[in-house]
């Protein structure tokens, strides 16, 4: 497959994660019952991130990565490092949770986002020390983030 196939297809899926999101979120107008409504809600949520992954390959494979300056370095740093310490907040809270959970099946969806959350801190603290080193972020190191943030371990 070369790069232009590539690239139209991510569009191609992109437009498809987008379907997904406007349906799922039309869809529950109308339901009444809150986990139903949750529950189609969360699958248009993870297509919003289907989309983005996408957007992510296409930069990838199309552009290079530019130099980060000074004041967007500063910007950026400032913004990661307020996720971290929400990261870490939630990572804590959920920990806490874990322990005193006695349904399995609670302890499951528990699990699954406090999994979720500590390969976000992670992805953020490796992000935060490229921006710190004033580093170009080099295709490699995307691949890195992206590959790490898309394989969760359940």
């Amino acid at each position: 497959m070369n790069q232009d196939e590539k690239l139209d297809f991510y569009k191609k899926q992109i437009d498809l994660e987008e379907q997904i999101i406007k349906k799922a979120k039309e869809s529950v107008e109308e339901i009444e019952n809150s986990l139903v409504k949750e529950l189609i809600l969360s699958i248009a949520i993870d297509s919003q991130k289907h989309k983005s992954m996408l957007n992510a390959l296409i930069t990838l494979v199309s552009e290079t990565s530019p130099f980060i300056g000074e004041k967007q370095s500063d910007i950026i740093g400032k913004v990661i490092q307020e996720h971290i310490d929400l990261e870490s907040s939630a990572i804590e809270t959920y920990k806490e949770l874990l322990e005193k959970l006695e349904s399995e099946k609670e302890r499951f969806v528990i699990r699954a986002i406090f999994q979720d959350e500590i390969r976000h801190h992670a992805l953020l603290k490796r992000l935060m020390r490229v921006i710190i080193e004033k580093k170009t972020l080099y295709t490699s190191e995307m691949w890195d983030f992206l590959w790490e943030d898309a394989t969760p371990e359940y």
